[in-house]
């Protein structure tokens, strides 16, 4: 597993908000291999394991219509730069951590 690979899952909100927390990560990941397309879905799935190209995070990624649960899962060090990216951009509640051997995961509840 690279440093840059993550998986985000987003719950709450819809379709705009689960965008505007993929746009808010493009900045740190590069652009998703995997993006949340379907419109009805309850649940949207993002993944990232681009070239990890440090840029600036997003300033631009826009507010939240309503609050978004938020899990990253992927290497320590890419969990902490989305975790680091993610509070930046939004008002953002840790939720609480699990580490395994090689793997990490975060919950965030990101506020409108």
């Amino acid at each position: 597993m690279s440093d840059t690979q993550l998986t985000v899952t987003l719950s709450g909100g819809d379709a705009d908000d689960a965008r505007a927390v993929v746009r808010a990560l493009e900045g740190t990941f590069g652009a998703p291999d995997q993006s949340p397309s379907d419109e009805r879905a309850t649940v949207r799935v993002a993944t990232f394991t681009g070239g990890g190209r440090e840029k600036a995070p997003r300033a631009d990624a826009g507010r939240l219509s309503a609050p978004v649960t938020v899990t990253v899962q992927g290497t320590p060090e890419a969990v902490r730069r989305a975790s680091d990216t993610l509070t930046r951009a939004f008002t953002a509640r840790d939720e609480g951590a699990a580490s395994g051997d090689q793997e990490q995961e975060r919950q965030l509840l990101l506020e409108p």
